[in-house]
């Protein structure tokens, strides 16, 4: 005899016996308008270059960005993010090439406002692209990333953007005060609209390989680390601490990086804040589930659709994920 007086009056299991009622009751589901593309953009024209360490993803110059863009367009992803490959001749120890009116972001910008304007465009603003060490600052003579002349730097490449047309900027480089004081420029030059997507929420973490390999600061960082200004894996209460302070300095939006490792971080903050909340699927989650993808070990369909899932279960509001386009695709085929 079943002791328990709940059973077989409560059987959870009846609702998920057919697909109907299953799809009934889901609490949460993914939709295109969920999604965020990170794009890599190279100088030249037809240029396509593969990435080893991100199988599918490729870098592109601004000619093919063009076209791939008017195929998000037509899927219906809403943003896009751009990562800019910079010349090594470009690079110095004080980032000038970051905010150059016709730098290769700004032209990138310029292009897609032009050409395809309903497709949101964010900027990533931060320095490590440009610097010869690969840090997202401007560095004093121990390698230490200085905060407030860094701060002034990407106060200007900020404001390039936004000349440019960009919708969002992203402030990506974790130093303090950037968000108030990029905030206060827009404001002064007359960009009240741009809106600030702060990565306030930003790990020091040992997933972000691939992109290093994907943007070539790898090189440059040789074995550094970047642990005196992004967060320690280890904190939580912290990353409450640094969104609060980003909202109160003025941004519209804030992410947290990297993405699956650290969704009790987006559940934090959505529950804490409610403001918008977005999450990175970066990189080295990238290259995990397709090396598993490849050696037939995971289906690749379904653990891409339950990965982002359980961004949207989290509290995420959007997803900057590679794996956006094909995601679009399935998505309208109706998956």
């Amino acid at each position: 005899m079943n002791t328990n007086r709940y059973f077989p009056a409560s059987r959870p299991r009846r609702m998920r016996e057919q697909d109907f009622s299953r799809r009934l009751m889901a609490e949460h589901k993914l939709t295109v308008d969920d999604l965020i593309y990170p794009l890599f953009i190279v100088e030249g024209e037809q240029q396509r270059e593969s990435i080893a360490s991100m199988p599918g993803i490729e870098r592109l110059s601004l000619d093919l960005l063009l076209e791939e863009a008017k195929e998000l367009v037509a899927l219906g992803i809403p943003a896009i993010a751009l990562f800019p490959v910079v010349p090594a001749a470009k690079k110095s120890l004080n980032a000038e090439e970051a905010w150059q009116p016709d730098a290769l972001v700004q032209r990138a910008v310029k292009l897609l406002k032009q050409q395809v304007p309903e497709l949101g465009i964010i900027t990533d603003v931060a320095l490590d692209p440009f610097t010869t060490h690969g840090q997202d600052g401007i560095i004093d003579d121990n390698g230490y990333v200085l905060n407030d002349i860094t701060t002034e730097a990407l106060v200007k490449q900020a404001l390039s953007h936004a000349a440019a047309g960009a919708d969002i900027v992203a402030p990506s480089d974790m130093m303090d005060g950037r968000i108030g004081a990029i905030r206060e420029a827009l404001e002064d030059a007359g960009y009240v609209n741009t809106r600030i997507l702060a990565y306030s929420a930003k790990y020091a973490s040992s997933y972000y390989g691939p992109f290093r390999d994907a943007v070539g600061s790898a090189g440059n960082l040789k074995g550094g680390n970047k642990k005196t200004y992004q967060m320690d894996p280890a904190n939580s209460n912290e990353a409450l601490h640094e969104v609060a302070l980003d909202l109160e300095e003025g941004a519209d939006m804030v992410m947290v990086k990297p993405g699956m490792p650290y969704l009790d971080i987006v559940r934090r903050v959505k529950d804490e804040f409610g403001v918008p909340t977005f999450a990175y699927q970066v990189s080295g989650e990238y290259a995990m589930h397709m090396a598993a993808i490849q050696n037939g070990w995971l289906a690749e369909k379904p653990v891409i659709m339950e990965s982002l899932l359980a961004f949207k279960r989290a509290g995420a509001d959007g997803i900057l994920t590679y794996f956006a386009k094909k995601v679009a695709i399935w998505l309208k085929q109706g998956a």
